[in-house]
């Protein structure tokens, strides 16, 4: 059996919150990729659709309200232990304030400083796809 028949598969989706020009990033503050920067979102949940677990998870993890637009792109990114398919969507705020209470930081980006943060590696082709 090859590895790549036994490799964890993990599905999750990941909001690309904007405002005006702006995005907002989160630095992680837990877990294997704990000080990395991200897009927020987590796992879909059995029976969800990615915009259903999207909204979810930004409920639950920055006490906000968001509207789902259009899906970017699906990402699939193989880590040395699972493996990655994570569905990003532009969003916008509907309410809230973007409340972290899972990550340890977070910051609204431009343009020309979405560099300026430590991306983890599954996100950093979608950065450049956002560009």
């Amino acid at each position: 059996m090859s590895q790549e028949n036994i490799r964890k598969r993990i599905e999750v989706v990941a909001a690309i919150i904007q405002n005006g020009d702006k995005i907002f990033a989160t630095q992680r503050g837990y877990g294997e990729f704990k000080d990395g920067w991200e897009f927020p979102g987590g796992k879909m949940e059995a029976g969800e659709t990615p915009q259903q677990a999207l909204v979810r998870e930004i409920r639950e993890e920055l006490d906000t309200e968001i509207e789902v637009g259009d899906l970017v792109e699906i990402v699939e990114y193989d880590y040395p232990q699972f493996h990655l398919t994570m569905h990003c969507f532009m969003c916008t705020v509907k309410a809230g304030n973007l409340v972290l209470k899972e990550h340890e930081a977070a910051k609204w980006l431009t343009k020309e400083n979405i560099d300026s943060v430590d991306w983890l590696p599954a996100d950093k082709g979608l950065i450049e796809r956002l560009r």
